[in-house]
Parts: C-alpha cells; structure tokens; sequence
C-alpha cells in the first residue's frame, strides 16, 4: 500500500478504512462517517527511555491521536537532549495495558527506504547503473526499456500501482484487494513478487516513462526483484548483511509469508462496512506479501531511528548518492514535501528547516512514521494503531503537523 499522506489520486476516492485513508490518500479523500469517539485513557506512559526529562508537548501531541479514535500510539525522538519514548492510548481493544515504547508493528511503506538504500549500496560498488534500463537486468519481465533504475526509487516509471490506480483520465481502475472487506477476506493470501508485477503489467502505462510522477507500489516490487537478481541472495539476506546487522537492529524482518508480528506488539484493527453494519476484526495478523519490495517489513521505533539516524549521517551510502536520494522530483506531491529516491524532503519553514521522512501502512490496521534532520542527529519514529472509533480524516494532517513540529520546531504550534 501507497505509504505516504499525498494526493487522494493513489488512493480509492471513496470512504475506506479510516487509518489507511488518512495515511495513505491525504485529506482530499472523503471522510469516514464519524462519531463521538470515545476518549481512550488520557494517562500516557513514558518509558524508563524518558527518566528525567519533561516533554510535555510530546506527550500532548501524542495524545491528540489517542483522543481523536487511534487505538493506541508509540513515539520515539531521539535529539540533542537524549532519548524520549512515550506512548497513550492501549495496546488491545478490551484491555487497560498501554502499547509498548519497544513493540513491532507493520511499517508498510518505510520498507521503500530500506530498498532504495540498498540499491544504492549497489549502485556505489559499481553493480547497478541508476540511469540504466531495469530491462537490462530483469529481461524476462518485458519491461519498457526507457523505465530507468533511477525511475523506479523516484516514482517516474509510469507503471500502473498494483493496488489499484487512476487511469490518465481521472477513472479508478481496481487492482489486487487491498482496503476493506475484499482484503479482509484475502489477507492471509501468499503473492509472489512475479505475480504483482505481472499484474501491474497487465494494465496500461499511466504515462511515458520519466515523463511524470505517480507513487505505484509496483516501482518498489521491482526494486526487490533486482537486488535479487544483481546478488543473487533473497533480499533478506542483503538487507542483514547490509543494514541489519552492522546497525544491529534487533526489531526489523522481512516476513515473507509469516503473518505474525514478534512480541511484543500492539493489536491493530480494521473497521469497516459490511452491508448496512460497520464491523471490527483484529488484523495484527496478515500476510504482507501483497506488498513485497513496497510495504511488507516489520521493525520498531528504536530500529527505524537507528536506521534513519545512520543513513542520514551518511553511514549507509556515499555523499553522492545520498544526495541523489534528496533530490525531490518537483511533479511529486507535496504533503509531505517532495519525493527523491526513497524519501521524501520537506521544509517545514525557516524555524525549523527541512525534514527527511517516509511514512507508511499495510492495508489496515498499523501506521508507521520516520522522520529525521539531514544529518540524522535528530529523529522521530513512531507506530500508530487503529481500533473500533471512527475517525474524521480532516483532522489527520493537523495531527500529524502537531507532532512533527513538537519534535523539530521546539514545540511550535501546528500550522
């Protein structure tokens, strides 16, 4: 699933899931129907990370998702006065227990950043040419020739996005199930990466390829596709010998088919309308293969810092190509900045400067957000869960502004 808040043209234009509308198509989607949402439990727990320090206006901004309908949330921000991790809200519908500051949770599109890294790395050692035709290296697909490795990381391809996308006129052509009761239904089903991209071929080219830009999960499956064809190991096993383990990040896996996120963790859970009745179902359990290369991953606050801190402190690739990675594309979607090779870039005003981030979602249930200063000595990653209260879209911009200037701008109020 798309895993960034731009434009509602990546999304289906109509009520969806709360959590994943919100995240993945921007305000401009309907809203879900609200209603008086219960306020969860207003205490927020601070772990043992926070001793000593007073940041209230993180904990205030935490605690607006938690009043507005999110199930439960846990932050993580990492600055020049240490360590802050807090959370509000509960870990289960039913139960008292807060979410835990060190749980796993599905990161959806943050695992885009994690393939275009990798990439990178093997584009620095001289074995994929980022200007180079992706048909040079992947042959049997048929791909378009002009699609460049470059396109894929940027969203230039043109490629329709598998989970569905909007044709050049304006008309929303269905792709693999992904929202709703469709992929409630289908969310234990095992795909193969093959089988994304056959399908995404199967449709028409939104566009020629580097002529526009258009977020489509597909570009990211290719991405797998050809660090497993460049090596010859499964992505996993780059990704641990690459990332994984020089940063020794003890939360982050790449499941494959395992539908189970690693203890501990908090239940998120999808809401939706079947027939005339709105239901809710716990979808901790899922099966992430629908999104390989794109949204499939699983890690924790502390390891996307970790990651994001050292990628951006220039630990994970050369200055050069660090810098590609942070040239926006400027036909991008702006809402949270504009779109390079794997990250977004946004200035959030002269106070406070500009921001790297990458968010994301499966298809229900979870949300994760990574954001960090350019030289990666500040960063604020955190996991958002859905429950069983509606939720007004409108509100989920505002929110978020809320947050990110609490860590970055010193609190400043949200615009």
């Amino acid at each position: 699933m798309s895993g960034s808040l731009h434009t509602v043209k990546i999304f289906r234009p109509v009520a969806v899931t709360a959590l994943a509308a919100g995240l993945l198509a921007g305000s401009a989607t309907p809203a879900v129907a609200t209603a008086d949402v219960p306020a969860p439990d207003s205490r927020v727990a601070v772990s043992k990370a926070a001793a000593g320090q007073d940041r209230p206006e993180l904990q205030k901004a935490i605690q607006a998702f938690a009043d507005a309908g999110f199930l439960g949330v846990q932050v993580r921000v990492n600055d020049e006065r240490g360590e802050w991790a807090g959370s509000a809200g509960v870990r289960k519908l039913g139960a008292n227990a807060k979410p835990p500051t060190n749980g796993h949770f599905w990161v959806g599109s943050v695992t885009k950043t994690f393939h275009a890294t990798v990439v990178l790395q093997l584009v620095a050692e001289g074995k994929i040419g980022l200007d180079a035709p992706v048909a040079s290296y992947l042959p049997k697909l048929g791909l378009d020739r002009r699609i460049t490795v470059r396109m894929l990381l940027q969203h230039t391809s043109g490629l329709f996005n598998y989970t569905g996308d909007l044709d050049p006129e304006g008309t929303w052509v269905p792709g693999l199930p992904a929202t709703g009761k469709e992929w409630l239904d289908n969310r234990f089903h095992s795909y193969r990466p093959e089988e994304l991209v056959q399908f995404a071929l199967s449709k028409p080219a939104k566009f020629a390829p580097g002529t526009d830009w258009s977020y489509s999960n597909t570009n990211y499956t290719l991405a797998r596709l050809l660090i497993e064809k460049v090596t010859g190991h499964s992505f996993d096993a780059e990704l641990k010998r690459r990332i994984v383990r020089p940063l020794g990040l003890k939360g982050t896996v790449v499941p494959g088919n395992r539908t189970q996120l690693p203890r501990p963790y908090s239940h998120g859970y999808l809401r939706y309308q079947d027939a005339d009745q709105w239901k809710v179902v716990d979808v901790s359990r899922q099966n992430p293969s629908l999104l390989a290369g794109a949204g499939d991953m699983i890690s924790t606050t502390q390891d996307l810092h970790t990651f994001f801190s050292a990628l951006n402190g220039g630990k994970l690739l050369p200055a050069k190509l660090l810098a590609e990675m942070r040239k926006p594309h400027p036909k991008s979607a702006p809402l949270y900045g504009r779109y390079g090779l794997g990250m977004f870039v946004q200035d959030l005003g002269p106070t406070c400067g500009t921001v790297l981030n990458h968010n994301g979602s499966p298809p229900a249930g979870y949300a994760a957000l990574m954001y960090s200063t350019p030289d990666g000595s500040k960063t604020l990653t955190a996991s958002l869960t859905a429950g069983d209260a509606a939720f007004d879209l409108a509100t989920y911009p505002k929110m978020l502004d809320g947050l990110v200037k609490a860590a970055f701008c010193g609190g400043q109020a949200a615009s």
